[in-house]
């Protein structure tokens, strides 16, 4: 049996040897890399020539098998014939946005739109579908300035909103010319939420004192630890409604027809009550809109792809993972207040 323990050192080292050498491609590929070129990839989809061969495919299933062969010959000649002599149109350009706490996406969207800005010509237009319940102020405020590029580059802009476009969501929409929103998506929640515990009497209760020193009458206004004072919580509600005010100056400014002060309560509103509050344009989804521009425009996706390098291949992202669930987690509790069954 002692070969065994031979095999079984042997097979060890050779698994060591294999690690060593993976780590040290790795190491090689990301120097000669540089650490800094954008190795992310542009997709683009034409979803005209996606429905013509799904089109297609359904054409054939349905005709006998007879007429079959003659059908799909004068489908190849239509192909052809649409390739020889192509039509001059506009372009749709759409684009995706799932909006987590922080607005992680908001780097992509601006290369795509950066992409798209490049790339439009008169005529065109951008298709935004967004879904987002909302998140940081200062993330979702970064977020809704990239959408204004598109506006401010005077191209025509539309949002669809198929699930939610709440609080930093609705900041993000708004900046769209037109917003269509399915008939039970989630719009609104113009308002501003900040909560913190305290467990200041809970250290008090076990003899443990917290110093929170700060230069600057109101440097923390309310704290986790320490003691927090009448005069701290006025101050933190000021500037929440200082907030406030900037985000309703935002809606008013890009939907300048809305009641601004009937909606700007924190409520949620869905699609076809959004629409009779001004908060939407259109009742519909995405999909049904989309469909109707492909009858006049050639309607393309676009999205970059982020490069997946050797460790996340490898599923050594735990942290990552672990930030999402937790992010997630908070989403969920913060939406629990419209989501209704």
């Amino acid at each position: 049996m002692e070969w065994l323990g031979e095999l079984g050192l042997f097979a060890g080292q050779c698994l060591i040897v294999v690690i060593s050498l993976a780590a040290l491609v790795a190491l090689i590929a990301r120097a000669r890399g540089g650490g800094e070129e954008d190795r992310s990839r542009l997709k683009l989809e034409e979803l005209n020539s996606k429905r013509l061969r799904r089109q297609q495919r359904l054409q054939l299933a349905a005709t006998d098998g007879g007429q079959r062969k003659a059908l799909a010959r004068r489908l190849k000649r239509d192909v052809k014939a649409r390739k020889k002599h192509p039509t001059s149109r506009s372009t749709v350009w759409v684009l995706d946005f799932y909006g987590d706490l922080k607005a992680s996406g908001t780097s992509r969207l601006s290369d795509e739109i950066s992409a798209v800005l490049d790339a439009a010509g008169e005529g065109d237009e951008v298709v935004v579908r967004l879904e987002s319940a909302g998140g940081l102020v200062h993330a979702y405020g970064h977020a809704a300035a990239e959408m204004d590029r598109l506006k401010q580059a005077g191209l025509s802009t539309t949002v669809c909103v198929d699930k939610v476009a709440a609080s930093g969501g609705y900041m993000m929409a708004c900046c769209a010319d037109r917003l269509h929103a399915s008939p039970f998506a989630v719009l609104g929640s113009i308002g501003v939420v900040a909560q913190l515990p305290n467990v200041h009497r809970l250290l008090k209760r076990h003899d443990i004192d917290v110093d929170v020193l700060t230069a600057g009458q109101y440097k923390r206004t309310l704290t986790v630890f320490g003691e927090n004072t009448e005069e701290g919580r006025d101050k933190f509600l000021d500037d929440l409604d200082t907030v406030h005010q900037l985000f309703k100056q935002h809606v008013i400014e890009r939907r300048p027809g809305l009641d601004i002060e009937a909606v700007a309560t924190g409520e949620t509103w869905y699609g076809r009550q959004a629409k009779d509050m001004r908060l939407a344009d259109e009742v519909g989804t995405s999909s049904a809109y989309l469909a109707s521009r492909m009858n006049e425009a050639r309607v393309i996706t676009l999205s970059l792809q982020p490069h997946q390098g050797m460790l996340q291949r490898l599923g050594l992202s735990v942290s990552e993972g672990i930030e999402r669930a937790a992010l997630k987690g908070l989403e969920v509790l913060d939406a629990s207040r419209w989501q209704r069954r």
